[in-house]
């Protein structure tokens, strides 16, 4: 089934006659000025380009910050655009967000308070006061923007960190809408979560959801945690659930996963194959090769990975000149301190690794910190030997999962972190790592370079398995289906004899 068939199936089974309305910090598409024209950015990737034709199919409305540079030229007086340009099937409305709002919602509280303290790094958390402020400013200015969207038969759709008091405002002015949330990062314990100083309104915020989504069973455990923790929250365990302010909030594991068939032909592709060629040209790589992809952010493990490698070329000399290892990196928050930081010491490292292991004809790292065409990344996917995905924390990690998608030729092996959320699915047939045991990681390279090819072949064949089975369409049906056992359930409750 091919992904719109997925999507089309997702709307017409689950949604019926109701109104969808999703929101996001991010847009699926923005209207920017160049060369004197407009132009119109297309998804590149990610969610937006997942929930895309799901949107075509359902219609509706997807809320999101304006952030293009001509978006409100091409929008109406209330921020409204019809989308796709060349066949308009939804709207988008777009949220004003000053620059200085988008400084202390979004890189700041977003990504300064909330990001390390979900990613258990409080120690990195800035709680500046005016983070708080915009924060709360942008979801209120969300949340009139939905209310402007909805009526009380509308299914409203808040994606991630960036909108966690966005419900609680929807629902003050449409109590009977149905309101769901899926958190795309990591779950903290109690004692990590109750760091954040506003812990008690983000549970506030967020408890006006009927549905709350996180990618594994852990995650929810945790939220439940946080939340019995709280007066006058009563937590049912046997249904996972949350009942507060006369309200039950059901708490849900959904594992995201990747659109898997457009992966498989991005690897096939022509695209894909002259990529790769044009790649060993310009580059010293050894016949075997890793790949890392990743933002260059301090949750991902990168130094950790470095350190790790040239532990293994240290005391596997025998692998100089043969192994290589490719890191995909994009810069990221810059306007963080901790990122710029970051930034530097990963590219001062593989220089160091470089000039200590490299010759003439070698380089053991190989950094690409430039735009890739999907066709060339999909081809780097495919031609690795080992793909390492080792975060130090992460909610899911869609990195590993699309390695295993593009893997269409010899399989390689996948070395996986233990602290990622992908580990409760694909740990078993990955390599796993502990990204900070140095000496381990160092022999679960040596491990996962020789491995014997009936090994190698399958592993992957579980692991294609998995990504088939449990694609982001599976994703957006589970949430959906859930939707409908939640309201069966309160329709079954009110028609008994003790809901009457």
């Amino acid at each position: 089934m091919t992904g719109e068939r997925s999507a089309a199936e997702t709307v017409s089974s689950h949604l019926g006659d109701q109104k969808l309305v999703v929101a996001s910090n991010r847009q699926p598409y923005s209207h920017e000025r160049e060369d004197g024209d407009i132009v119109v950015n297309r998804p590149a990737g990610g969610l937006t380009s997942a929930l895309d034709p799901m949107m075509q199919s359902a219609g509706g409305t997807w809320v999101a910050w304006g952030s293009g540079d001509a978006d409100f030229d091409v929008a109406d007086a209330d921020g409204r655009v019809s989308v796709p340009p060349e066949s308009p099937a939804y709207e988008i409305r777009r949220v004003p967000l000053s620059d200085e709002q988008v400084e202390g919602y979004y890189y700041g509280y977003s990504n300064q308070v909330l990001w390390p303290i979900c990613h258990i790094d409080p120690e990195k958390m800035n709680a500046e006061e005016g983070f708080w402020n915009h924060y709360q400013q942008a979801n209120r200015a969300f949340a009139d923007a939905i209310i402007d969207e909805t009526d009380t038969d509308s299914v409203i759709w808040f994606q991630d960190y960036h909108l966690g008091l966005a419900p609680r405002h929807v629902r003050e002015e449409r109590p009977d809408t149905f309101c769901m949330q899926f958190w795309h990062i990591t779950w903290p314990s109690w004692d990590v979560f109750q760091t954040c100083p506003q812990y008690e309104q983000l549970l506030d915020g967020l408890l006006a959801n009927d549905l709350l989504g996180f990618h594994t069973e852990r995650y929810c455990q945790n939220f439940l945690d946080c939340a019995a923790m709280l007066p006058d929250i009563r937590v049912d365990r046997a249904t996972r659930s949350v009942v507060y302010d006369g309200r039950r909030t059901f708490v849900r594991p959904f594992p995201l996963g990747i659109d898997a068939v457009e992966r498989e032909e991005l690897a096939e592709s022509t695209e894909a194959t002259a990529f790769w060629n044009e790649f060993r040209e310009e580059y010293a790589v050894g016949d075997t090769l890793a790949i890392g992809v990743e933002r260059l952010d301090y949750t991902k493990g990168i130094p950790e990975r470095l350190s790790a490698l040239e532990r293994f070329w240290e005391r596997h000399p025998e692998w100089r000149g043969e192994f290589t290892y490719v890191q995909k990196a994009s810069e990221s928050r810059s306007q963080i301190g901790a990122y710029r930081e970051l930034q530097g010491h990963v590219e001062s490292e593989i220089e160091r690794i470089d000039d200590r292991f490299g010759t003439d004809d070698w380089s053991p790292i190989v950094y690409l910190n430039e735009h890739l065409p999907k066709e060339g990344l999909a081809a780097l996917y495919r031609e690795a030997d080992l793909g390492i995905v080792t975060p130090r924390r992460d909610g899911m990690n869609l990195v590993a999962k699309e390695f295993i998608a593009s893997q269409v030729g010899e399989p390689g092996v996948l070395l996986l972190s233990e602290l990622a959320g992908a580990n409760g699915e694909l740990g078993d047939e990955a390599v796993s790592v502990h990204p900070h045991d140095t000496k381990g990681f160092a022999d679960a390279i040596e491990e996962a370079l020789s491995l014997p090819q009936a090994d190698r072949e399958r592993r992957m064949y579980g692991l294609k398995k998995q990504v088939r089975s449990n694609d982001v369409y599976a994703w957006m049906n589970a949430q959906f289906r859930t939707i409908e056992a939640i309201r069966r359930g309160r329709e079954i409750a009110a028609e008994s004899p003790r809901g009457r």
